[in-house]
């Protein structure tokens, strides 16, 4: 089934709605220029459509005690679907782990993590990815700052 067809409306509707999440239909409505039922119509479609694929909730790391981020690339040495689809699965469940990335190129996973010190770290990368046989090679960056942008991007 081809893409749906986005016009300008639906465009400054998911633009508000990804600056802020918790915005009510009536503010959103009153944004864009529609009444408040037909801008809750574009929404629910929007939902229907799969465009619009949920909401997160963004939180302060360090009062939930993660204290340090860090991105972790990580090479496989075997690259068949079981062991991708498995440690895709296993690594997104566990805690520490805010996205997890399966790249292309020289790199074959990018996970960005949260954890309280650098002991942590350090177990967590000893522990949940060089234990692995199939992990032949991992580099570790911390992260001084993460930012989102509050604008839809563009394509």
């Amino acid at each position: 089934m081809p893409a749906r067809i986005l016009d300008n409306t639906d465009l400054a509707i998911l633009a508000l709605l990804y600056q802020d999440a918790r915005l009510n239909n009536k503010d959103i409505a009153e944004q864009v220029g529609l009444a408040p039922s037909s801008c809750l119509e574009r929404i629910k479609k929007l939902q229907a459509d799969n465009i619009i694929l949920g909401s997160q909730l963004r939180v302060d790391l360090q009062a939930l005690g993660g204290n340090i981020q860090a991105m972790i690339s990580v090479r496989l040495s075997d690259h068949n679907r079981t062991t991708v689809d498995g440690l895709q699965q296993k690594w997104n469940s566990l805690p520490e782990v805010i996205s997890l990335y399966h790249m292309g190129g020289n790199l074959d996973f990018l996970m960005h993590v949260s954890v309280s010190d650098t002991a942590h770290l350090r177990d967590f990368v000893f522990d949940q990815i060089t234990a692995i046989n199939e992990v032949n090679h991992v580099e570790t960056a911390l992260v001084y700052e993460h930012l989102l942008s509050p604008t839809l991007p563009s394509v």
